[in-house]
């Protein structure tokens, strides 16, 4: 059985970054913590939330990795003396990543009752028409 690819598609030249986009994507894996909206804001705008509670902006890190939006989480330990009858939230941490399209640029983030907003905009693209002259060989 052979894979199809963007690559052996003949009509479709230097999609090969693509191509490695969607394979990274898929192998991302699908954890549901923490969860998380994506919203349009505006027509090149939009919006990524997630649910960070129990987690302080010290607690957080946002990169920009090879066109990967990426947000960590890790909360410190600060249980030394006390002594919990039942402990059901969990310290845990996470990594959630975003696949950013060219012309995609990060705004600012902003922490509000626990929800961590992340602002994204997209620059109008420009309808460019060139012109390529032919050499006489």
């Amino acid at each position: 059985m052979t894979k199809l690819s963007l690559g052996s598609a003949p009509y479709l030249l230097g999609f090969e970054q693509l191509e490695r986009l969607l394979e990274r994507n898929a192998k991302s894996g699908n954890e549901g913590y923490p969860p998380f909206n994506i919203e349009q804001t505006s027509e090149n705008s939009y919006r990524i939330t997630l649910a960070v509670a129990g987690f302080s902006q010290r607690d957080l890190a946002i990169t920009i990795e090879d066109r990967q939006l990426v947000i960590r989480g890790r909360q410190h330990d600060d249980s030394d003396g006390r002594v919990f009858l039942h402990r059901g939230i969990a310290a845990r941490q996470f990594q959630r990543s975003f696949v950013l399209a060219d012309g995609v640029e990060v705004g600012e983030a902003v922490m509000e009752n626990g929800l961590l907003h992340v602002d994204l905009t997209r620059a109008e693209p420009e309808t460019v028409v060139q012109t390529i002259q032919i050499r006489k060989g």
